[in-house]
């Protein structure tokens, strides 16, 4: 681009215009659609790797903040020096100066990342084990004194709020011959044990007399949650506990605890209750990555039995007994497992994004380098070279793609917070660089030999080279590759140490290279249904038929690009919906394996029997279907096996009717069997008074119970009855009793058959309602009633950090994939537009009326969206078979604490999936050609008749 002007000397000059400036000048509108999909592609690909990380980060810091404090904390502890050693050096060491001074060190050697929070922290001196309350005036349910724990625990002031009196001080220098101490109780412990200022509580001594305890003040927690209280329960609050012996009902006595001055811990040496120093070292979560869970599992290693341990053993620290115990580094194998679980299903997302995302950035640079088809031949028959022109469309590209790629990172930077930025800027500047190759690259490709003006370039005439077919195959062998070892592994890792790295890419690619060989298959198909079509069309009256298919098979050989992108973004919103609905399913599984049914309604107390009428009122009650009546009898024995053996707990022996309950187990899925398999044999009742231990009753048995039976007659003993029972189905589950080990019964067949259950089934269970119900029955003293419904446990099933950010990881990847597929097929078609409304107008001077061009651009893009649509769906449905074996949600579904099992979570193909994104590409290119041909009908026919127009 250039002119000649003279200077002062009238000599010419060459002026040429710079070709950055004027390409944006004369296409804005492209340029500034360009920069759009940039934007969004960049800012895409840095917000994943940074999503990733963030909820990685927040699900460790959630799984230790939400941990048990008694697992969490990191307690350093030493026993009390013996009796070999100094008696001043022995008090010494449990007095709060020298503990406060070890507590110091012990923090200040952490090794990092493990940090202290010091406002959940805590130390003192407690009695180890816990001593007896001597006075009669404490309370003692059945007559076993109260058993109490003596804590000097420093930091009461901070943690606390006295109620009545003052807190408890030491007077003078306590030894371990002092006769009386102070302490303080919280307000749960002065009230259940009757404690009220100034009252005295006496433990006995060793080698002296009982050592006083006086009570100067009662006090409330002020976070009762914090580890400072929590790590040991009975510093809050007393308990009941019940006393292991043979005798029924066992007794109980209360444990608890008085809080004695950190100064007065000497004292403690004169018990029996062993006293021990320790330091409960409270992590803090807030400044721990996910990137820290392998060195904090490795450090936490090192402090229990490692060379850290060896420096807190130093004369220095806390000395050569000291002791570290923590379950934090459960907690942290528990997120790095769930962590390897989560990561490669998340790849395979990202994967199918990035690879709709790569495609439609080709596609964009292709349809720019169509559109400049003529410029460049014109500019390669002029002399420019392939490095030239290659360069000038580099920079022409990048003036736009580097602005755009920086703006999409500031934006996912801003956007995701708490997360590295170098796999950001790695994954944004992926995207920036494909955008800027994408229209040099294929000009350059497209022109490095002169091609022939107005070649065909369609589909029907194309035949594929040698290269590409070598390139197929490749793709072929790695994708079988992929789904074999996803089938044979799974989307585990290879290390299991839960980092991203063991992340094995070529399995989590497998859904794009099973899109990829089908879209290649595809294009190398299509041509051969319009070929058998275009011949019986030409015969037809009309010419729209025959004109649309023969449109359709002129189509540029570059279609391969729409529809892999189309099968792409298909087959992963198929594959992420059926992610999110498994999900879904999962919990719902869980929920019934959590109830049995859609309610649960049993009685807790000394009589295991449900009130009369009970049942009745329940069919009444709003959104009830069926009502089924079980009896339930937990810990029945099983005889001995041939080894002798017995089972030390027994087995839940259910009673039932097996018609009613066959339907109910149909109906939950849950151990589906015929009735007839528990047809009576008679003899059952009151009517037959006592025992008859010669029927033998046919049972449906748990595998583990099963095996113990085996298939002869076996005796059994229970409440309901003695008989003979003989295994006649083996079934895993029962809504009885879920996910455990069970004896069926037929319910006629028992001496006792009271119903103990109610299982509650109802499309519109009113819980409420039903808890009402339930409520005027359970009055008797001991005889409580429960509801327990299976919405509740479906709602009890809440996400964790890392499950929530990896299905709103698969959400967004449906959203996304959507999007580009919307811009895929946009693209593909804006690409021939010009073409086809040309031609609409050329025909309409030739007597084609309106009705028929809509008709025309309609047929003529129906075989490739119909193509796409179709195969998308197919494809997704075929990559979900083959690959359900290698995927399991349970993890995604359900925490590792979770008090329901299951044996898995298969991946199975969800028909919403499936259907409603290839019914969205048939009404997407439905809507475009109405819009077209709409647009050619508004616009004259002058413009597209030019003369000389090569169109």
């Amino acid at each position: 681009m250039g002119a000649s002007v003279p200077d002062r000397e009238g000599r010419p000059v060459r002026i040429v215009a710079p070709w950055v400036r004027t390409r944006l000048r004369t296409a804005p509108g492209a340029a500034a659609a360009m920069a759009v999909l940039v934007v969004l592609t960049a800012y895409l690909a840095a917000a994943f790797p940074r999503s990733v990380d963030a909820y990685e980060t927040n699900g460790l810091r959630h799984d230790i903040r939400t941990a048990v404090a008694a697992e969490s904390v990191l307690e350093v502890s030493m026993r009390a020096p013996g009796p070999g050693v100094r008696q001043a050096d022995r008090e010494e060491v449990l007095r709060g100066a020298w503990v406060a001074r070890a507590q110091g060190k012990i923090t200040g050697s952490l090794p990092a990342p493990v940090r202290a929070d010091e406002g959940g922290s805590a130390y003192g001196v407690r009695t180890s084990q816990p001593v007896e309350g001597t006075d009669a005036w404490l309370p003692a349910p059945d007559n076993l004194p109260p058993m109490l724990t003596l804590a000097a625990q420093a930091g009461l002031d901070r943690h606390s709020t006295l109620r009545e009196g003052r807190l408890p001080r030491a007077e003078g220098a306590v030894t371990e011959r002092t006769g009386e101490v102070e302490a303080a109780v919280t307000a749960a412990t002065a009230k259940s044990l009757g404690i009220k200022v100034g009252s005295v509580v006496h433990v006995p001594g060793v080698d002296r007399d009982e050592l006083g305890v006086r009570i100067t003040g009662i006090v409330v927690p002020r976070d009762p949650a914090n580890s400072y209280w929590a790590v040991e329960p009975t510093l809050g609050s007393p308990a009941l506990v019940t006393k292991p012996t043979r005798d029924l009902p066992p007794p109980r006595y209360w444990r608890a605890s008085l809080l004695l001055a950190p100064d007065a811990a000497p004292a403690l040496l004169g018990t029996t209750g062993e006293p021990q120093v320790y330091w409960r070292i409270a992590p803090d979560a807030g400044a721990l990555t996910a990137r820290d869970a392998p060195q904090l599992a490795s450090r936490i290693a090192s402090l229990e039995n490692g060379p850290e341990l060896t420096r807190l053993r130093a004369p220095t620290v806390v000395g050569p007994s000291a002791v570290v115990a923590t379950g934090l580094d459960e907690i942290v194998a528990a997120h790095r497992s769930m962590r390897s679980a989560i990561a490669p299903v998340v790849t395979v997302a990202a994967l199918g994004i990035g690879a709709v995302a790569a495609v439609v950035l080709v596609m964009a640079g292709s349809l720019l380098a169509v559109r400049r088809q003529a410029e460049l031949a014109l500019l390669r028959s002029r002399g420019g070279s392939l490095r030239a022109i290659g360069g000038r469309l580099l920079a022409e590209t990048a003036v736009i793609a580097v602005p755009a790629t920086a703006v999409g990172l500031l934006l996912a930077v801003l956007t995701v917070p708490e997360a590295r930025l170098l796999p950001a800027v790695a994954a944004a500047g992926c995207a920036g660089l494909l955008a800027c190759a994408a229209l040099p690259v294929r000009a350059v490709v497209r022109h490095r030999r002169p091609r022939p003006h107005g070649g065909r370039e369609d589909l029907v005439q194309a035949r594929p080279s040698r290269r590409r077919t070598i390139a197929e195959l490749t793709l072929l062998a790695l994708a079988i590759g992929a789904v074999l070892a996803l089938r044979r592994r799974g989307t585990g890792g290879s290390g299991g140490s839960g980092a991203v790295d063991d992340v094995d890419y070529l399995v989590s690619s497998a859904p794009i290279l099973v899109g990829l060989i089908a879209a290649l298959v595809l294009v190398r198909l299509y041509p051969l249904p319009l070929r058998f079509a275009g011949r019986p069309a030409g015969r037809l009256r009309g010419a729209v038929g025959f004109l649309s298919l023969a449109r359709a098979g002129r189509a540029a050989s570059s279609g391969a690009l729409p529809l892999l992108a189309l099968l792409i973004a298909l087959t992963t919103a198929a594959f992420g919906g059926s992610v999110l609905a498994g999900i879904d399913g999962a919990r719902e599984r869980a929920a019934v394996l959590a109830t049995g049914a859609d309610a649960r309604i049993s009685v807790v107390g000394s009589s295991p029997v449900l009130p009369d009428g009970l049942a009745a009122a329940v069919r009444g009650s709003a959104g009830v279907g069926e009502v089924t009546a079980i009896r339930i009898e937990y810990g029945v024995p099983l005889p001995s096996d041939a080894k002798g053996f017995r089972t030390a707990l027994g087995v839940t022996m259910i009673g039932v009717e097996p018609k009613a309950y066959a339907r109910l187990a149909r109906q939950t899925g849950l151990g589906e069997f015929p009735a007839d398999a528990l047809k009576s044999v008679g003899g059952g009742g009151v009517r037959d008074g006592g025992s008859d231990a010669g029927r033998v009753l046919p049972a449906i048995a748990s595998p583990a119970v099963a095996e113990r039976l085996g298939d002869q007659p076996r005796d059994i003993q229970s409440a309901a009855g003695d008989f003979k029972v003989r295994v006649a189905e083996i079934r895993a589950n029962t809504p009885g009793a879920p996910g455990g080990d069970y004896l069926l019964v037929n319910a006629a067949d028992l001496t006792q058959r009271a119903p103990t259950t109610l299982l509650v089934t109802g499309g519109k269970l009113d819980g409420d309602a039903l808890r009402r119900t339930v409520a005027g029955f359970g009055t008797g003293p001991g005889n409580g009633l429960t509801v327990k419904l299976r919405s509740d446990e479906r709602k009890a099933f809440v996400n964790t950090p890392m499950q929530e950010g990896a299905e709103r990881i698969y959400a967004a990847a449906i959203a996304a994939g959507a999007g580009y597929a919307l811009l895929a097929l946009l693209l593909s078609l804006s690409q021939t537009a010009p073409e086809r409304l040309t031609l609409l107008a050329r025909l309409r001077t030739m007597g084609l009326t309106r009705r028929q061009g809509r008709q025309l651009l309609g047929l003529e893009v129906l075989p490739q969206a119909l193509l796409a649509a179709v195969g998308g769906a197919f494809v997704g449905w075929a990559t979900i078979v083959l690959l359900a074996p290698g995927v399991d949600l349970v993890r995604l579904a359900l925490t590792a604490t979770s008090d329901v099992t299951l044996d898995g979570a298969p991946l199975q193909a969800d028909p919403w999936s499936l259907v409603l994104p290839a019914v969205g590409v048939l009404a997407l290119a439905a809507a475009v050609s109405v819009v077209q041909a709409w647009w050619a009908g508004r616009q004259g026919s002058i413009n597209e008749l030019r003369a000389g127009d090569s169109r």
